[in-house]
């Protein structure tokens, strides 16, 4: 049983009587039965005390079964008891049982509140149901109720989450037509969406409203912009901001530093990453699993997958331990130097240590067998298939290249039929892997079905598709349909590119033949 991090006062009061106190939810349930035998019945506002405070305490499944047993025993219930239902089957992830209450209220002839729609929206916008949490704030406005900051905040939230930014910067607009001016929440929020979606120039304007309004951006509202400058590759307005929040006397934070340390790491200026490393511990701020793990993936990429391991073991030391990004990163490397010996080693290390590999590490390990290894590649793939992982396209798409590389077509056609069966589409890089598969086993006709039958998947033809199937064509000697296809191609806007304008060029020279690129 979960105990609370201090005494809660118990909030039943009793003619002549304190305060009864509890500080765990044993405690808590042991009033609660002592109040179920009392005759009369307490009424449900003292109810509704106690089981708010095993609310707080987080047992919310609790809560709702002692409801059920309240109301067993004839004690109605008024808007906080239902309110403190709702907030509970909120919690759960069970909103469906929300609205359930919502029409028992009514139902019942019981007013919501406020506080019940703010219930409600909040837990649409858990379940990442934004349209649906915006609908019930209107209604809520509509019915005259006037939601708290609170509330506003939230559906910003929601819609800064799920990339709605056009929506996001309406929403922040329509606080401030209804009387309600946003706060820093409210501006940092939509400053993080409009970073997330590249919008700098308009997170920008906002910092500078926010500043003209008196509202002092903290260190929250600078990582996002710092963030997303560094995402973008300003680095120089990076550091105009950092600047700008040091001037303002606000720390660095481990979240700023591990920004930094990403972004240099990405310009491939490892060197100046480590120095920033240096610059934290001196500041007293330890780097975390995710500053090593982006330095383990740096040294990685960069072939010095020696200098990673010792990465590795000084965070271990140190008392940090890996995560599967650290693995994997260490994986790869190991992988991109083709040592798939000490990358199956520090796999099985993983499995060991009850670090689970991921898709992506799996997927990693699948690709480095692949060259040359195909056997212990599908041994792999049908272990993945087995460990309860749920599998997207990617480490398919690696697969059927392997197969389609080392020759074995029919293993890659079976792998690529079974997609449908495991309820995957294929891309279009899917598409493409197995198009030029067939068409280099002399198969170009049953490639160029496979490449009319891609809109089936709802997946359109790219460049790359085109000119691999032109490709095929030509190889195969299907002079007249690669013209034909080429033109169809240009005239969807794509170009020949390089290999296959050479083997046009190679076609005209050799052929004598006039072919209009």
């Amino acid at each position: 049983m979960g105990l609370s991090k201090k005494p809660m006062s118990m909030p039943v009061r009793g003619k002549g009587k304190r305060d009864h106190r509890f500080d765990n939810v044993d405690h808590a349930l042991s009033l609660f039965n002592k109040m179920i035998e009392k005759y009369p019945k307490p009424s449900i506002v003292e109810f509704n005390k106690l089981l708010g405070a095993i609310v707080k305490m987080k047992h919310y499944a609790i809560v709702v079964s002692k409801y059920r047993q309240i109301e067993l025993l004839g004690v109605s219930h008024n808007v906080y008891s239902m309110n403190i239902l709702i907030n509970c089957f909120c919690q759960l992830g069970r909103i469906d049982f929300g609205f359930s209450v919502l029409g028992k209220m009514l139902k019942l002839g019981v007013e919501p509140s406020a506080v019940t729609f703010s219930t409600l929206i909040n837990g649409l916008c858990n379940q990442s149901k934004i349209s649906e949490a915006v609908c019930m704030f209107d209604e809520m406005t509509e019915k005259g109720y006037q939601p708290h900051l609170i509330v506003y905040n939230t559906v910003l939230k929601g819609l800064s989450k799920t990339g709605n930014t056009d929506r996001a910067v309406r929403f922040l607009r329509l606080m401030e037509s209804r009387g309600f001016e946003p706060n820093i929440v409210a501006y940092s929020t939509v400053i993080d969406c409009l970073c997330k979606n590249g919008l700098l120039q308009e997170a920008l304007n906002l910092l500078s409203e926010m500043k003209v309004k008196g509202i002092r951006p903290n260190i929250i509202t600078y990582n996002c912009l710092i963030h997303g400058m560094c995402n973008s590759g300003q680095q120089q307005e990076a550091t105009r901001l950092l600047n700008e929040m040091v001037d303002n006397n606000i720390s660095l934070n481990i979240v700023t530093y591990n920004t930094l340390v990403d972004a240099l790491c990405k310009e491939g200026t490892i060197s100046k990453a480590v120095e920033i490393v240096d610059t934290m511990r001196k500041q007293g701020i330890e780097p975390d699993v995710v500053t090593y793990s982006t330095l383990v993936d740096a040294h990685c990429k960069e072939g010095m997958v020696s200098e990673a391991e010792d990465i590795v073991d000084a965070m271990i030391k140190r008392g940090i331990e890996p995560n599967v990004v650290t693995y994997s990163a260490l994986v790869n490397g190991h992988c991109l130097q083709n040592e798939m010996d000490k990358a199956r080693r520090v796999f099985n290390l993983m499995i060991e240590k009850a670090c689970a590999p991921n898709i992506v590490t799996y997927s990693t390990v699948i690709n480095g067998y692949c060259k040359g290894h195909i056997e212990e590649a599908l041994k792999l793939f049908q272990a993945m298939q087995t460990s309860g992982l749920e599998l997207d396209i990617v480490p398919y798409t690696i697969l059927i290249d392997g197969f389609c590389k080392a020759g074995h077509i029919e293993v890659a056609k079976e792998l690529f039929h079974q997609l449908s069966d495991n309820g995957l589409k294929p891309d279009v890089y899917t598409y493409c892997i197995m198009i030029n598969g067939l068409c280099k086993e002399g198969l170009p006709d049953e490639a160029y079905r496979l490449f009319g039958s891609m809109g089936d998947n709802d997946c359109l033809p790219n460049s790359c598709c085109y000119n691999v199937m032109i490709r095929g064509f030509l190889r195969n000697s299907y002079t007249s349909k690669a013209t034909q296809l080429l033109t169809e191609m240009v005239g969807k806007g794509f170009s020949a590119d390089i290999f296959t304008a050479t083997l046009f060029m190679d076609l005209i020279i050799y052929s004598n033949k006039s072919i209009l690129l």
